[in-house]
């Protein structure tokens, strides 16, 4: 008995410890957030993703009360930049800029990751998708159809296609594009996607599977010829451009999207009051009209949607990883 009184002791002790440290957490989250937040953005500055985010960030300050600061880290086809918010306190004070590249490529691409993309992190919500297009510089490569670029490769063995890193949307549809047409065209990776549509708009590369929101800008003012968006439907925001099935090039399936993580651990509490708020931003008629006009749909969802989506994403490239040979370059 008196071992089973002292078991009955030892109980009532832990669930008050456990209590006590559920209570304290509470209190510490009641005042969230009660100083800046850091928003880590794994690739460079003045590209798409660093635009989105610091958009972001001014909305989630406005609405927090605290400033959201963004804090570039590129390098790795985005793994340093999230390999930093994996390693950070778990307090809702860290998060990070996640992408396709960093938590749906990489994984396959990598002989080796620095982070789990699943383990490491606590999905808070996908923030905006946008259809890859493909376009290239007029004049470094005349043709005027899907057709005419393979056969210019085809033919002169000099296409390149640059994309923005490597493991991002446009290196895949580079590889997917090889793939399906046998044109022998060579990846040119970039350290972001604005020295890359730089380089295309230059003429140094001929040829790009660019977001929409980078490149739509420049196919309006009619620096660069877009030919098909590689989603299975049209684009609302150019509805006249084919999909790559319409143009001669079937099973395509390739968009860009950004989502925010924070890292594994952090109380879901917060993760839930952080989806909220970027739900809550997203909303925001000035932010909507914004990234819209640029070609970047929001797209906020829960922690739960989130998670999901990724996990059919991780499947989804590490095949066409797997059937294309692709590699980092």
């Amino acid at each position: 008995m008196k071992f089973l009184y002292n078991r009955s002791v030892s109980r009532r002790t832990a669930v008050l410890a456990a209590l006590l440290v559920f209570a304290a957490s509470a209190c510490a989250q009641s005042g969230y957030p009660n100083k800046p937040i850091r928003l880590i953005v794994p690739f460079p500055a003045g590209g798409s993703v660093d635009v989105t985010s610091r958009a972001l960030a001014q909305k989630l300050s406005e609405q927090l009360g605290q400033q959201v600061i963004v804090d570039n880290r590129p390098g790795a086809g985005g793994n340093i930049g999230m390999d930093a918010v994996a390693k950070s306190a778990a307090d809702g004070y860290t998060l990070g800029m996640g992408a396709l590249s960093t938590h749906a490529v990489n994984p396959a691409l990598f002989a080796k990751m620095p982070y789990d993309a699943v383990k490491d992190f606590a999905p808070v919500s996908l923030v905006v998708v946008t259809p890859n297009v493909l376009v290239t510089n007029p004049v470094a490569l005349p043709a005027t159809d899907v057709a005419g670029i393979v056969a210019a490769a085809k033919s002169s063995g000099k296409v390149n296609c640059a994309s923005g890193s490597n493991g991002s949307a446009g290196h895949l549809a580079c590889e997917l594009f090889k793939l399906q047409t046998g044109a022998p065209i060579t990846h040119v990776p970039y350290k972001g996607g604005g020295p890359a549509v730089t380089d295309l708009l230059g003429g140094q590369v001929q040829m790009m599977f660019d977001n929409m929101a980078s490149s739509l800008p420049q196919i309006k003012a009619g620096k660069l010829k877009a030919f098909a968006v590689t989603t299975p439907k049209r684009s609302a925001l150019a509805p006249d451009l084919p999909t790559m099935a319409e143009a001669g090039i079937k099973d395509f399936d390739v968009f860009t999207w950004w989502g925010l993580f924070a890292p594994a651990g952090t109380p879901p509490e917060l993760v839930k009051r952080l989806s909220i708020e970027v739900g809550k931003a997203l909303a925001a008629a000035d932010l909507r009209e914004k990234w819209l006009a640029s070609g970047a749909e929001p797209a906020a969802d829960s922690p739960d949607e989130f998670r999901a989506f990724i996990g059919k994403e991780l499947t989804k490239y590490a095949r066409i990883v797997k059937e294309s040979g692709a590699r980092v370059d």
